[in-house]
């Protein structure tokens, strides 16, 4: 995962020895761009993490501080404070969630995504109006969502429809990418898809693969509001997105551009990366017994029961067998990428220690896609550049302007004799 000697302990080795730790402190200290966590915070909490199995109490405590400074403020009339306050909580209860995520403990887990999400909702009504909910009809039921607004004036505004990925808060989206959008004058919707946040925990639904399901109601839903400017309705995933949202705009031809952070052609390389040979015959010729059977044994290491438990909970299965085949689905097939017409960047960092490669490989399936490149000189590695937001958010905006013509010239200089 560490890309070359800096001479400096942190970068070359990491806040932790341990991978996932090391880049879970990555992005939580990369939201502290735009307030939604707090640097000092970040650090006093991890360094109490001694193990991986430390990591959801830690959080937890910076999380119950962060909520009741919020609730304290809130009761005494400082509402911007209580708002910040509140955001910070739910990134921080996000990581309680993070930490809990393999557990077989439902009812801890289920906790602390209420925790999170009362906070996420907590900031949302510090905003003055400016942010309200909008559900989404999808399939008999509703999609939670929340338009993002720069103001409370309704005007219409260029709107960028943020998808999230498999395992991110909805709150984490704040500084990813949302807060730059609305510093821009422009709005911001997320929204929790099938098998994502509250759609997974509160209504059991799981993942789908083919978006466009859910994409085109989310269109369909805020094309109908006086505030979102139809002319400029863009397209943002992020993470596990970087599939979903390609596989959409095949089918959806409504968005002026979109970006996606990666690119993902194929989900399933991530979970078959470390099998065998033998096991990926056995999935591919349909050997369901014998690919259990080795599953069985493989799990039995700790860490990587957690972490299958983990990823699995969103995918509708019944056995080992049945979720690597389901997501085996997941994936971008050539003739599908052929029908997207829509203005298309990928981001392709350095290190991109998940789906290495595969942003190169959209970018030749889909006519016309640009490619934006992240280093780790500009300190902007690894999956989803976790320490160079303001970097990526600079580079997707400008983008995004150029190809809906708000960007404006530069100032020209005034000679001093003009009258």
């Amino acid at each position: 995962m560490r890309l070359g000697r800096t001479g400096h302990d942190v970068i070359d080795s990491g806040f932790f020895h341990d991978a996932d730790l090391d880049y879970a402190t990555r992005g939580v200290l990369g939201r502290a761009v735009h307030g939604a966590s707090e640097i000092g915070e970040v650090l006093a909490t991890i360094a109490r993490v001694r193990h991986a199995s430390d990591w959801a109490t830690q959080w937890r405590l910076t999380a119950e501080s962060a909520q009741q400074q919020a609730e304290r403020a809130l009761t005494d009339g400082h509402r911007v404070s209580a708002r910040y306050a509140f955001l910070r909580a739910a990134t921080y209860w996000s990581c309680v969630l993070d930490g809990l995520a393999g557990e077989a403990d439902d009812g801890a887990l289920l906790a602390a995504f209420h925790a999170s999400r009362r906070c996420w909702d907590g900031f949302i009504d510090c905003s003055a109006g400016a942010h309200v909910r909008l559900g989404i009809p999808y399939e008999g039921t509703m999609l939670p969502g929340y338009l993002l607004r720069p103001d409370a004036t309704g005007e219409p505004r260029p709107t960028l429809v943020i998808t999230n990925g498999s395992d991110a808060s909805i709150s984490d989206l704040w500084a990813t990418i949302a807060a730059g959008a609305l510093e821009r004058g422009w709005n911001a919707f997320v929204y929790d898809g099938p098998g994502q946040q509250s759609m997974l925990f509160d209504q059991s639904t799981y993942f789908r693969p083919d978006w466009e399901a859910v994409l085109t109601p989310v269109v369909d839903t805020l094309l109908a509001r006086p505030d979102v400017r139809a002319d400029q309705l863009a397209g943002y995933g992020l993470s596990q997105a970087g599939y979903w949202l390609p596989r959409a705009l095949a089918f959806e031809h409504r968005l002026a551009a979109a970006v996606v952070d990666p690119g993902v052609v194929d989900v399933s390389t991530s979970w078959t990366e470390h099998l065998s040979k033998g096991m990926i015959s056995q999935l591919r010729e349909g050997e369901r017994k014998p690919f259990n059977r080795a599953m069985a044994l493989a799990v039995r290491l700790p860490g990587l029961a957690r972490t299958l438990t983990y990823r699995a909970r969103p995918y509708r299965h019944s056995d080992w067998f049945d979720l690597y085949r389901t997501v085996m689905e997941y994936r971008l097939d050539p003739t599908v990428a052929a029908l997207i017409d829509t203005p298309l960047l990928i981001t392709d960092p350095e290190g991109e220690q998940f789906w290495p490669g595969q942003s190169a490989t959209l970018a030749d399936l889909v006519s016309g896609a640009e490619v934006a490149h992240f280093t780790a000189t500009q300190g902007a590695e690894l999956h989803c550049q976790p320490l160079a937001r303001l970097l990526t958010e600079a580079r997707v905006f400008d983008w995004l302007e150029d190809r809906l013509g708000l960007s404006e010239p530069a100032p020209q200089d005034v000679a001093a004799d003009t009258p």
